[in-house]
């Protein structure tokens, strides 16, 4: 399958024709809307079962070295993303180096949701990964927000490092329910899942759907409202990042020796950009840096370059590179 045409086949799957339904609404300025209470009981949906699942894919395979290799990548990576992406943002843009840090730090972390599209499309392909790249993706969370406190901290500006800022940071509602679900399911099994498969299985494919109708509406908005902030080199960097973090991720899993689908995985983490945990956290940490920037750049472009092109994009190099 040619790059082509596996760009063609992500473009007409539901989920991404879903959020381009909100995006094209959001910019015809359409009254359509998700209350808010619903996106938020949705997300907490996805990330209970993406964690539960990722559980149980590490009790059905154990703990092994590689397992433990991929965390340990993880963590190296995501706290190593956000200086690529701070040096890049201080040549290409006039971003201060407070708003330069807070964009950094969500390029360090990941979307969890860009990460379920992309074993939607390893699925599509017939292509298997291991499922306790879950886990990898948990163990990205946090590690860039620090990062970018320290980053911040060298420059002389926003809140110091502190016991009760990392515990924020850390008791993130995102990254609890991530990481505790992750747990629940690792110590149920097999077991559990069987009990609640028709609750996190069955259902899962049509809440991302609408999910992602909410962020095409969410990225829209942000689109509309912020033309003025996104300016050639911002656009440009939403651009470059998300390439220099699939081939940090491909270089993880080569060094690993991961699968086809796995490197493809380990690349998707490498690219996308948080909005949901690294957003809350820099309210928290950074509430001087601007809102308009980081979100508008993470959910308006990178995470539709992402949906649109890059997946189609890192499985055709997971597939040259691993011969896949």
């Amino acid at each position: 399958m040619d790059l082509f045409a596996l760009a063609v086949g992500n473009l007409t799957s539901p989920i991404i024709l879903s959020f381009a339904l909100g995006l094209f609404a959001a910019l015809a300025r359409s009254d359509l809307s998700i209350p808010e209470a619903v996106a938020k009981g949705m997300s907490i949906y996805l990330l209970f079962a993406i964690g539960f699942k990722g559980g149980v894919a590490v009790d059905e395979a154990g703990l092994s070295g590689t397992l433990l290799g991929a965390l340990l990548g993880a963590v190296v990576l995501s706290f190593a993303l956000p200086f690529a992406a701070y040096a890049l943002l201080r040549v290409m843009t006039r971003l201060s180096a407070l708003d330069a840090a807070a964009v950094a730090a969500h390029y360090g972390s990941i979307s969890i949701v860009t990460f379920v599209a992309g074993t939607s499309v390893l699925e599509s392909a017939g292509l298997s990964y291991d499922g306790w790249m879950v886990a990898v993706a948990a163990a990205m969370e946090a590690p860039a927000i620090l990062s970018a406190l320290w980053l911040v901290a060298r420059s002389g500006g926003g809140r110091q490092m502190d016991g009760e800022l990392m515990r924020e940071i850390l008791l993130n509602g995102s990254i609890v329910l991530l990481i505790g679900s992750f747990v629940i399911g690792w110590v149920t099994g097999s077991e559990g899942l069987a009990r609640i498969e028709s609750f996190i299985v069955s259902p899962f494919q049509g809440v991302l759907c609408l999910f992602l109708l909410d962020m095409g509406l969410v990225a829209g908005r942000g689109l509309r409202n912020a033309r003025g902030v996104l300016r050639p080199g911002l656009l440009t960097f939403g651009v470059v990042m998300p390439l220099v973090g699939a081939a940090s991720g491909a270089a993880a899993g080569l060094i690993l020796g991961l699968g086809t689908g796995s490197t493809m995985l380990f690349m998707v983490l490498g690219a996308s950009a948080s909005y949901i945990a690294v957003p809350a956290a820099m309210r928290v940490a950074l509430p001087e840096a601007n809102p308009s920037v980081y979100l508008t750049l993470s959910l308006g472009v990178t995470f539709p370059f992402n949906l649109t092109l890059g997946l189609a994009i890192y499985l055709a190099v997971a597939r040259f590179l691993t011969g896949g």
